[in-house]
């Protein structure tokens, strides 16, 4: 499977990933106190299936482990991958993370926001912030002639600057024909990520940054990673196209 992505395949990812960005905007309006994270899931899926396209986490496979909503639904601990359940209530002071994929004619977008639902405290909009910021301090490193590692220190350094940690046991990764591709996208530095950007290349950035320890783990079950801490953790992302100057963000 090639890294680099023609032009066909990019009008692919990017109209994938037009929806992605469209369905985080729509939830918004939703995202209230009382509010089910299942009838959250159930407004997301209407909305991609309206369009065509397809809900890329829905029976998402790891092992004979089968994702069972559209959307992972992460609320205050909770990292990513929580399963929507209409048991599970927004609450006053929540922050809650919606991660998103869509399939739609054989390519992948994805993404990611964290929203607030009421009054939230001063220490979790500080973690948003820092979170959504590194994103883009990650974005701009993104381009032809970098490696992997200039994205994942600019997220690194910021987030480790602010007072916060990056997630070390997931990262992000390449996108097109597959949810899941080569490269994979560390929030964080490492000596292998020598791999050098080149025009072409589609990658999903994403970082998951929490309040205190880096240390996480997965419930019984077997999907949603929460800080072995407690303390909240934020997470945003987006699908980026490498150009021949400044990346293109595809899921806004």
């Amino acid at each position: 499977m090639s890294l680099i992505k023609d032009s066909k395949e990019i009008d692919l990812i990017r109209k994938s990933s037009k929806i992605v960005g469209d369905v985080l905007k729509h939830l918004k309006s939703f995202i209230r106190v009382g509010i089910s994270t299942a009838e959250l899931d159930k407004i997301a899926e209407a909305f991609i299936l309206e369009r065509d396209a397809y809900p890329a986490f829905k029976g998402y496979k790891v092992k004979h482990n089968k994702f069972p909503a559209c959307l992972c639904i992460s609320i205050n601990e909770e990292v990513v991958h929580g399963i929507p359940s209409d048991k599970r209530y927004l609450k006053d002071g929540d922050i809650v993370s919606i991660d998103v994929g869509v399939k739609k004619n054989g390519y992948f977008g994805d993404g990611a926001f964290t929203f607030e639902v009421g009054e939230v405290t001063d220490k979790k909009k500080k973690l948003i912030k820092i979170t959504e910021e590194s994103l883009y301090k990650g974005i701009e490193k993104a381009i032809e002639g970098n490696t992997i590692n200039d994205i994942s220190c600019a997220v690194q350094n910021y987030v480790e600057g602010s007072g916060f940690s990056v997630v070390r046991e997931l990262v992000g990764h390449g996108i097109g024909k597959n949810l899941h591709e080569e490269p994979a996208v560390p929030n964080f530095y490492s000596p292998a990520n020598t791999m050098k950007l080149s025009r072409g290349m589609t990658l999903a950035i994403e970082p998951m940054v929490n309040y205190g320890s880096f240390s996480v783990y997965t419930k019984d079950d077997g999907w949603t990673v929460v800080t072995s801490d407690g303390e909240a953790s934020a997470h945003f992302e987006h699908t980026i196209l490498i150009t021949d100057g400044k990346p293109e963000i595809l899921t806004i």
